[in-house]
């Protein structure tokens, strides 16, 4: 793997870029501190290294804190500042990337600022994601909903009947009175749980589904089943830490350590299976349940025949499918068109991170010969450790919440990408008010 270059700010070039911003000599700002302006000049140009208390000293004289000028800070800086530049939104503006150093060095809080704004834009984005996810599908919103449509129409059904019907017996207004109460009592008790229900939107990480909690519990480290909320999680629950635990048996954690030592082994899953003469589809699951050496940052996905997502192990930085909602490009779904063939590509993610995926698919008859066939697809992904390539392939999670705003495979607009308006012209033609 290619090791990632990152470009490095060092102190004298920190030193140097603030001393002149505030248009000081190097005579001045070396009598300052006690050395000679040779020995200034030289530290500026990187040649000499420079100590702790000399660094507090010149921090303190071109007023900004010592922790700005020390070295190792802004690999961190510079890569969120780039992070920010690849967002669509600064499609078109042309961020002048080969300056971020110079950036950081002369103006370290103006790009603490627009770190500062990035990230926070970042947060208010995926919890617009989060809440559209789940005004769309979550199925307890829905139900609500549906009741609360239900109870409204009821009521306004029995009070037309009471003001435009004309004389109405006193048996059946006493009937109509009683639905009206007990509409108008169903109807404030499911709005109420509905104000608490979108209410807790704001409390992160909650679940929505059983297949989510158990995802948020596998990533928790899978204490206990039975603590999980719902009956269906639970069971769901079990059955995935019944599985996992037979892949352990088969192929323990040791043996699979030790295997990934092997150089060639590691860099091929295909040849790592063959090397423990195992099934490919048990030894992805095994490197994305244990992440030996080599897979620390790996993610799982699997999916069924119909291409409906049982399975999710998140990785850091890739996007995750939404269930029932996923990036047609994935290779997983590719793979399921050729089981028993390793399909290995690499993708990029709409904010430029680069992922290696390893999908393949397998057919079972679980229930013998006159049984259905049934197919399994998983795909091992782990993040690519460089530039990442230039034929990889663009993904996204879906795309309703995928920010590329030209991809061939792009079913629906989304929301995350201003869409075009119609505009009338005086002449009566039209025209996108973008």
């Amino acid at each position: 793997m290619n090791e990632r270059s990152t470009p490095t700010v060092l102190t004298g070039t920190r030193i140097r870029e603030r001393r002149l911003s505030l248009s000081r000599r190097q005579a001045d700002i070396a009598r300052a501190v006690g050395i000679s302006p040779a020995y200034l000049n030289l530290i500026e140009h990187n040649r000499r290294p420079v100590s702790a208390d000399l660094v507090a000293r010149l921090a303190e004289e071109l007023d900004v804190p010592a922790e700005e000028l020390a070295e190792g800070r802004e690999e961190v800086r510079i890569a969120a500042l780039r992070e920010a530049a690849a967002h669509p939104v600064a499609t078109g503006l042309g961020p002048e990337l080969d300056q971020v150093t110079e950036l950081l060095a002369r103006f370290p809080g103006w790009g603490q600022l627009l770190i500062a704004h990035a990230r926070r834009a970042g947060g208010l984005e995926r919890q617009l994601v989060d809440l559209s996810d789940r005004m769309t599908q979550d199925p307890y919103l829905l139900t609500t909903l549906h009741e609360v449509l239900s109870a409204v129409t009821a009521v306004r059904s029995t009070a037309a009947i009471l003001v435009e019907e004309g004389e109405i017996s006193p048996e059946w207004r006493r009937r109509f009175h009683s639905n009206l109460h007990e509409d108008s009592q169903r109807l404030s008790l499911t709005a109420q749980a509905l104000v608490a229900y979108l209410d807790s939107f704001e409390a992160e990480g909650s679940a929505a589904t059983p297949q989510e909690e158990v995802e948020a519990w596998l990533a928790a480290g899978a204490s206990d089943a039975a603590e999980l909320a719902s009956d269906a999680a639970r069971v769901m629950a079990r059955q995935l830490e019944s599985g996992l635990n037979a892949d352990r048996d088969i192929l323990p954690d040791q043996i699979l350590a030790e295997a990934v030592t092997n150089p060639e082994a590691r860099a091929d899953p295909v040849r790592l299976a063959a090397r423990l003469e195992m099934p490919l589809d048990l030894v992805m699951r095994r490197l994305a349940d244990l992440r030996p050496a080599g897979f620390e940052g790996a993610g799982l996905l699997v999916c069924d025949g119909s291409g409906a997502l049982t399975l999710r192990r998140a990785a850091p930085g890739f996007p995750l499918p939404r269930p029932g909602d996923s990036c047609p490009l994935l290779p997983l779904y590719q793979a399921l068109a050729v089981p028993q063939v390793a399909l290995v590509r690499d993708v990029v993610t709409p904010d430029g991170r680069g992922f290696r995926t390893l999908s393949h698919a397998t057919r079972s008859q679980p229930g013998g010969v006159t049984g259905p066939v049934l197919t399994t697809a998983q795909m091992l992904f782990t993040p690519i450790d460089g530039p990442v390539p230039s034929d990889a392939l663009a993904i996204g999670p879906a795309c309703r919440i995928c920010s590329r705003a030209a991809c061939p495979a792009r079913r629906e607009p989304s929301i995350l990408v201003p869409q075009p308006v119609l505009v009338e012209r005086p002449n009566g033609t039209f025209d996108t008010g973008l």
